[in-house]
């Protein structure tokens, strides 16, 4: 599902509207950080659907047999395999798994099945008071995005841009899987290194667009489900954060104009570092021209003067990084890699 449908430009031109000179919403922000229980084979974890249905019904049944793969038991959500138009159900039934896998004391993490377009819909009927007393791991990406930056900014909780249940779970996303959420450790994300028959690696290269190391907590996700949250009360606060992003299927012009809301409503320049992962087919259409990603990144975050580089395996991509959103982690724009800080589970 191509989420400039669920973007629309009036979405855009009403945010900006209400932003006015202050769009932070750092009085919405938590003052402190709620950190999730950690993991252990073994456990039950959730299934659900908070976006966009599936094209076929077998991929439940694929997702639920690679947590099981991966050592726990899976409790599906009633609504899971719903659907409604390209939704996966009602707003109120996904709310509703959502609300209960976290609310169910023998669940200790909920996946997220998929992504697409939706998730947005349902943050008004989360119970984020009974969410902020059961803490849990929440795991998805993309359109999930909506989701981490909503309890980012009404609960403090720590989650996890990643893999999905439908997602590929390949040998890399596999080991990332069990290094953050088994082994808990403090992982240093760092591009796989891979020339295969090339003289020179080519594949998972990183670019520094401005030199340096920043510290601070990890924001952001899909920027358009992120741009799309401007002037909403569940856009998080991104003072001294490192903001880090992906896109698939975007026009770079539909990048810049993302971008510039970002800059236009104060977001930007409140960051202490930016990273850049994939912007998977996110090539220039046909037409008079068209500016590169290379020379739109330059356009807004090298007047920031902060730590920025591009190229991270973050996005759309078969293998990817298991992020902790709110996580404190140190980049080095220079070599390309960050690492987290702090433990992002409960002592």
């Amino acid at each position: 599902m191509n989420r400039r449908h669920f973007l629309g430009n009036s979405v855009l031109a009403t945010a900006v509207m209400a932003l006015g000179s202050n769009t932070s919403n750092a009085a919405t922000a938590p003052t402190q950080r709620l950190l999730p229980p950690s993991l252990r084979v073994g456990d039950t974890v959730g299934l659900v659907s908070p976006s966009a249905a599936s094209d076929d019904s077998f991929n439940y049944q694929l997702a639920k047999e690679v947590l099981e793969a991966l050592g726990f038991k899976v409790k599906m959500g009633a609504h899971v395999a719903d659907r409604r138009g390209y939704l996966a159900g009602s707003d109120a039934d996904r709310a509703a798994d959502l609300n209960g896998m976290f609310a169910d004391k023998d669940v200790k993490a909920v996946i997220c099945a998929r992504g697409g377009s939706g998730a947005a819909r349902i943050l008004p009927l989360l119970d984020y008071a009974m969410i902020r007393k059961n803490p849990k791991v929440l795991l998805g990406f993309s359109d999930i995005t909506a989701l981490h930056c909503a309890l980012q900014t009404k609960t403090g909780l720590v989650t996890f841009h990643g893999p999905m249940g439908t997602s590929s779970w390949n040998r890399f996303n596999v080991d990332q899987f069990k290094r953050v959420f088994l082994e808990r450790k403090l992982v240093e994300y760092r591009n796989s290194e891979d020339a295969g028959d090339e003289l020179v690696q080519k594949r998972n290269r990183t670019v520094t667009i401005s030199k340096g190391k920043a510290r601070g907590a990890l924001i952001g996700g899909n920027l358009t489900v992120l741009t799309a949250l401007a002037g909403t009360p569940y856009m998080p606060d991104f003072s001294g954060k490192i903001l880090f992003l992906e896109e698939v299927s975007e026009a770079p012009y539909r990048v810049d104009r993302m971008l510039s809301t970002l800059k236009l409503m104060g977001a930007l320049d409140k960051l202490s570092g930016f990273i850049f992962g994939e912007c998977t087919d996110c090539n220039p259409g046909e037409g008079y021209g068209s500016l590169t990603l290379e020379q739109i990144l330059d356009d807004y975050i090298k007047p920031l003067n902060i730590p920025a580089y591009r190229g991270a395996m973050i996005g759309h991509i078969r293998e990817q990084f298991i992020v902790p959103v709110g996580g404190v982690a140190e980049m080095d724009a220079d070599a390309g890699r960050f690492r987290l800080l702090e433990s992002v589970f409960q002592a």
